[in-house]
């Protein structure tokens, strides 16, 4: 009895013990098995999970090189600001709404405004910081430091701003930047771009935008659970964007700016006829590319989309070439071998043929070419035009580049201008050449326009002895194309428009403070509107360094008159210390 009670209790024992065993075995692999579920299974998720939680991504802004003029004057530059971001690892689209509205209240940012910019920057596929707002005023960000810890996942940084120092000047060349757009973004973010960024616009801004941007940088940090950072564990330094130096000369850009003040719409160009460097170039009216760094308002982008096209840069558009266009058909009368150097032809107020009557406004008697180049005779190259035939006439304007791109740096933004010979007429208009399309293109007033970058290109042809330059805004080698003109056909042009300024319609320009001026004036109907008025020139006469273009568009009043004293006030700026290298 007592042996077979014993046993019944051990097997009881047993059996609970067995249960027990069970139980553990059970419950360690239930852990065993989360700990496989979690680990092998999961694992990469819940690793990047954590670092997510204690590892911070904090970009580095690159910062645009600066634009500078020839003697490292800064023409663009970038000012420092601070902007609103959000990390949207570190915030649970279900806190965001909490968090926008506590932002909108503090910083006094309208809410809608905050939800746009998250919503924009959520379709990001890098989407470690937004910007939410920008640039932040001083009390913004003293109020955001102030209660920082309490708006988790939210941050002020520095950030850079283009800046344009002299506003309005130079503002065609030097173009704007932006923000980049949504689909920009998707193009170039394989390019290194962040949805962040901003971008060239326009001018050379635009061309130089891979050289001027620069490489993004940034730092890799290890936080806390407050957020304070607790090491740096990777370091990208930001790469800033190359400096670009410029042929702009700050002084006579300035001067250039003031003599257009002058005028509602024109352009000035101003270059080394040896080489092609621009010196200057302005156009009116202007804009002032500071406000596209934070976004034009409303009334701004309106103003920039007046009738007048302010963001226009009329050195670049085609103008009938009036008066100025007889130094083409100089060339087309002498290269042609029909006139010689020394050939005159009879002047009259009145030019009639086959019943027609063309007014000039003087008879000058018997004249050549030099006589009719300084009083711009109308009668005199009425009589060329006829003679030499538009054939002729137009081979010679488009040897000298008109109708055709300089080949300087802002090509997209450059016209070629136009030039209507018996071709275009018949294609476009559908009509025959008669002897008064050839009567009016000869003293430029046919279907005929050339820009003033064009009309400076041809000055200096003539002032360095018979090579077509390049223009440029940066240094560089460029192409140079020898007209071959005939040696008298140069020294005729050189003497003619050496008289315009000594005996003639540019007697403005001959001023003993100033080196001997050459050059021409020309006044452009464009009814029922005002004229157009030009003056076209170089300096010194005999060793030339400074071709100067001057234009009115509809300003009305002569080329001598109103195109001329801006071309002295910038020969004064530029010829006051002496000639320069």
């Amino acid at each position: 009895m007592g042996y077979g009670g014993l046993s019944s209790r051990q097997t009881g024992v047993g059996a609970q013990s067995a249960v027990l065993l069970l139980v553990v075995l059970l419950f360690s692999g239930a852990i065993a098995a989360r700990l496989a579920w979690l680990q092998l299974l999961h694992g990469p998720e819940y690793r990047a999970m954590a670092d997510e939680n204690r590892i911070r991504l904090s970009p580095r802004d690159p910062v645009r090189g600066r634009l500078l003029d020839r003697h490292g004057r800064v023409l663009a530059t970038n000012r420092l600001t601070y902007q609103l971001y959000l990390q949207p690892r570190l915030v649970e689209p279900r806190d965001w709404p909490a968090l926008r509205d506590r932002l909108s209240r503090l910083l006094l940012i309208p809410a809608a405004q905050l939800e746009q910019q998250w919503r924009q920057g959520q379709r990001q596929s890098e989407a470690f910081r937004i910007q939410l707002a920008g640039p932040l005023t001083p009390v913004q960000v003293l109020r955001f430091r102030e209660q920082a810890g309490l708006l988790p996942g939210a941050e002020v940084a520095a950030d850079v701003l283009r800046s344009y120092p002299g506003g309005r000047l130079a503002s065609h060349l030097m173009g704007y930047t932006s923000s980049i757009t949504e689909e920009e973004y998707q193009r170039l973010r394989d390019k290194g771009y962040r949805f962040s960024d901003r971008i060239g616009r326009s001018g050379l801004e635009k061309v130089f935008e891979a050289s001027l941007r620069g490489e993004w940088g940034g730092q890799q940090l290890e936080v806390d659970a407050a957020g304070q950072v607790q090491r740096v564990l990777g370091d990208k330094p930001a790469k800033a964007g190359r400096d670009l130096r410029l042929t702009i000369d700050l002084d006579l850009q300035r001067a250039a700016e003031r003599a257009l003040d002058t005028v509602a719409k024109g352009a000035i160009v101003a270059m080394d006829p040896r080489t092609g460097a621009i010196r200057a170039m302005a156009s009116r009216p202007n804009f002032d590319p500071n406000i596209f760094a934070e976004g034009p308002s409303t009334a701004q982008w309106n103003d920039l989309n007046r009738p007048d096209a302010p963001m226009l840069n009329r050195a670049f558009q085609g103008f009938p070439p009036a008066s100025t266009f007889k130094i083409v058909t100089t060339i087309a009368g002498l290269e042609s071998g029909k006139f010689g150097p020394h050939s005159r032809l009879p002047t009259m107020s009145q030019f009639c043929y086959y019943g027609q009557c063309y007014g000039d406004h003087g008879a000058f008697g018997f004249i050549g070419f030099q006589k009719a180049l300084a009083v711009s005779s109308n009668s005199f190259y009425y009589q060329v035009g006829l003679k030499v035939g538009p054939q002729e006439l137009f081979k010679a304007a488009r040897r000298l580049g008109y109708g055709q791109h300089t080949g300087i740096e802002l090509r997209e933004e450059e016209s070629e201008g136009l030039l209507g010979d018996p071709a275009w007429k018949q294609a476009v208009l559908h009509e025959s050449w008669t002897p008064v399309d050839t009567i009016t293109s000869a003293i430029g007033q046919g279907a005929v326009t050339v820009t003033p970058i064009q009309m400076a290109r041809l000055y200096a042809a003539i002032a360095n002895g018979g090579t077509l330059v390049t223009p440029h805004l940066v240094e560089q080698s460029t192409p140079r194309h020898w007209l071959a003109l005939k040696p008298e056909t140069l020294r005729v042009l050189r003497q003619g428009l050496r008289m315009v300024v000594t005996e003639g319609t540019g007697q403005v320009l001959n001023d003993p403070t100033l080196p001997a001026v050459a050059g021409k004036t020309g006044t452009g109907e464009d009814p029922p509107r005002p004229d157009h008025v030009w003056f076209g020139g170089y300096a010194p006469a005999g060793r030339p360094d400074l071709v100067i273009v001057a234009f009115g568009e509809n300003s009305g009043g002569f080329g001598g008159t109103v195109a001329a004293p801006m071309v002295k006030a910038l020969m004064s700026t530029w010829f006051r210390s002496g000639p320069r290298p």
